[in-house]
This record gives structure tokens, C-alpha cells and sequence, in this order.
């Protein structure tokens, strides 16, 4: 089979945006269109699918990806687009009442979150300008420009350690995780730049901090949501930034949740291996977010273009029982997560670390760390 028909799966994403727009024509209950088809359409998709367990050759060449990168490049001015006619559209629209525009601008986010930021992230991997630049823009879109300095260089080094804030700890609820690492990640993000800079002999102020591009994009998005829709605008485009960071930060909490490298001592910490992220191959959810699932061979080899990324069988990483869909809304009920997630976090210690008997420091992100 040649490429097209088989990356052509992945750009189910592109389905998203018509229906924002019906939304915005119709009201009503076609507001409710974008989160039912992210969450339950993709779920149900999902029982129906069924898993796929076959791995692509991670020898593939770069030129046979080319169908499947495209979608991820052509993303952005899809998602402007969208945005900028909603920025303008939807505050002035006498159809709408104000819940209906906030609620159009939630299902905003969940695209801008679930697609928008899962393509930037796989965007932030590759080395090429163009692709990191889109990255840039999409996580500027959505206020969370750090986002690529935490996890280009902190959370793939410090992954499963203290060290690394969205690692989520074992019996963290999400409500609790989520203003821990607002907090923490801003920071954490900030201390890895200046740091690098030091190494360079470079003050935090010089003109290679990224974090002068991310408060310009930053600020240029402010503005043209004020100049599109006024301070309604504005307003409406904040709720679609907090709602894409939330759908993050909750792919982020499921994604490690409980599991931990080992502490070797003196504040070093074992290799990453696939173990130590949560997979998932389910087939119509790795569709939507492009592979993200098959998280661990992500971390294990983070070089790895979406399309090549492999899956593990369950002695080797240890196995979502759904896809992230499902598994985010359980995150949202601590209760109903942890008598999902606890049992299989114990039955993974007992597999790879049956030696080590008092997990405290582990559960508390209580182990050293090295300077």
C-alpha cells in the first residue's frame, strides 16, 4: 500500500474545525459537538477498533513520512484560522447568549489542547526551523510558551524523578497535580533555561533566552484577540487557553502516573526505559493524537517521528487499559481513577522492582537529587 492511504488515518483531526463552525452558525446543542467527538466519538471508536500491536520499521526513511508530517505542518493555519474567525465572529453574533460563547470557546480549547498542543509537541522534537517554529506558534496560541523549555529539558532528563514536576506522583489526584504544576513547570522551565545560559557564560537576559520569543508571541496573540473581538474577545480567548492547558496538563498526569526510575544513589536515577511511561495502543485514539499514545517508546527514543513510534507488550511497559479519552475523564474522578490505576501501579513495582521495599520516598518525590 502506498503511503497516503495509510498516513490518511491520521488526519482525522481536519473533521474538528467544521464542526466548531456549526457550531458557531447553529448554537444550541452543536456547541457540544467538539468535546462529544474528542471524548466519547474517539472512545466508542476506540471498543469498535479495537488495539493494533504491529510496529512499524523504525528504519523507515524520511521521505516515505512525508504524508504523515504534513498534517502536522498544516495544522497551525488550519487552527489560526479557525480561531481568528471565532475571535471575531462569536462575540458579536446576536444568536449567541453568553454561556453559548463560552461554551463555544471550552470546545476551542479542547481542539487548540488536544490537537493543537499534541502537534507541537511532536513539531518541538524534530530539528528542523520551520517545524520548531510552528511549534512555537501553536504553544503560543494557547499561553503556554514554556511549555517546550519543560519538556525539551526538563521533563525528558528528569522524567520519573524528583525532579521532573509532571511526573505525577502515586495517589496524586488530578486536582491536586494541576495547580502543582502550574506553579512548579513555569519555574522548572525558567531555572533549565537561565542554566544553560550559565554554561555558555551567558546572563538569563541575553537575546538567545527563548523566553523573549515566547512573551512576544505571547503578547502578539493577546492583541489580536483584542483587536478581533474586543475585551469579549479577549475574555473568550482566555477561556480557550486555560481549557487547552487543563486537556495538556491532563494527558500529562496520565501519561506517568505512579511510575518511577530507581534511585541508584547520590542523587542518580536509572536510564529512561519503556517502562517507565504508560502505553497505549488503541488504534482510533493513536489516530487522533498521532501516535502520542505509544508514550513509551516516546521517552525511550525521543527521536522518533510519530509514524515510525513503536509499542510494547505488557512485560515491557506497562498498559493503559483504554485510550487517553477515556482515561482523562477517569482522571477527572480521583476516586474512580485510583481503583483503576493503584492496583496496576503495585502490580508494576512488583514486576521491575520487587527489591525495594519502602516506596515513601518514591510516592512523595521525597529521593535526592543531583545538583
Amino acid at each position: 500500500m502506498s503511503p497516503l492511504p495509510k498516513a490518511l488515518p491520521f488526519w482525522l483531526s481536519l473533521g474538528l474545525p467544521p464542526l466548531a463552525v456549526l457550531g458557531m452558525m447553529q448554537g444550541g446543542w452543536t456547541i457540544a459537538l467538539l468535546p462529544l467527538a474528542t471524548w466519547w466519538l474517539f472512545t466508542l471508536l476506540d471498543a469498535i477498533t479495537g488495539r493494533t500491536t504491529a510496529n512499524p520499521d523504525p528504519q523507515t526513511p524520511e521521505a516515505a513520512l512525508t504524508a504523515y508530517r504534513a498534517v502536522t505542518l498544516v495544522w497551525f493555519p488550519v487552527q489560526m484560522a479557525l480561531l481568528a474567525l471565532m475571535l471575531w465572529y462569536v462575540p458579536q453574533a446576536p444568536h449567541l447568549d453568553t454561556g453559548e460563547r463560552i461554551g463555544l470557546f471550552f470546545g476551542m480549547g479542547v481542539v487548540s489542547g488536544t490537537i493543537g498542543i499534541n502537534y507541537a509537541h511532536e513539531l518541538m522534537h524534530q530539528k528542523s526551523r520551520l517545524e520548531r517554529g510552528l511549534a512555537d506558534l501553536l504553544l503560543a496560541s494557547v499561553l503556554y510558551s514554556h511549555f517546550r523549555s519543560e519538556h525539551l529539558r526538563v521533563h525528558h532528563i528528569h522524567v520519573g524523578t524528583p525532579r521532573d514536576p509532571v511526573t505525577a506522583r502515586y495517589n496524586e489526584g488530578f486536582h491536586r497535580f494541576f495547580p502543582r504544576v502550574l506553579r512548579q513547570c513555569p519555574r522548572s522551565a525558567w531555572a533549565a533555561e537561565a542554566a544553560m545560559l550559565a554554561r555558555r557564560g551567558l546572563p538569563w537576559w541575553h537575546r538567545s533566552n527563548p523566553y523573549w520569543r515566547y512573551a512576544l508571541l505571547q503578547a502578539a496573540f493577546l492583541a489580536l484577540a483584542l483587536a478581533l473581538g474586543g475585551w469579549a474577545g479577549l475574555g473568550l480567548f482566555l477561556v480557550q487557553a486555560f481549557t487547552a492547558i487543563w486537556q495538556l496538563e491532563l494527558v500529562n498526569y496520565i501519561e506517568h502516573y505512579g511510575l518511577t526510575r530507581r534511585h541508584l544513589g547520590e542523587g542518580r536515577y536509572e536510564h529512561v526505559l519503556p517502562r517507565h511511561s504508560w502505553n497505549a495502543d488503541h488504534k482510533a485514539s493513536n489516530w487522533l493524537l498521532i501516535n502520542l499514545q505509544r508514550h513509551s517508546d516516546h521517552h525511550y527514543k525521543p527521536g522518533r517521528r510519530f509514524p515510525v513510534l513503536q509499542t510494547y507488550a505488557e512485560g515491557e511497559a506497562p498498559q493503559l487499559p483504554y485510550g487517553y479519552p477515556l482515561m482523562t475523564m477517569a482522571a477527572m474522578v480521583p476516586p474512580l481513577w485510583k481503583r483503576i490505576m493503584n492496583r496496576k501501579v503495585k502490580e508494576w513495582r512488583r514486576r521491575h522492582y520487587p527489591d525495594i521495599a519502602d516506596w515513601h520516598p518514591y510516592n512523595k518525590a521525597l529521593n535526592p537529587v543531583s545538583g
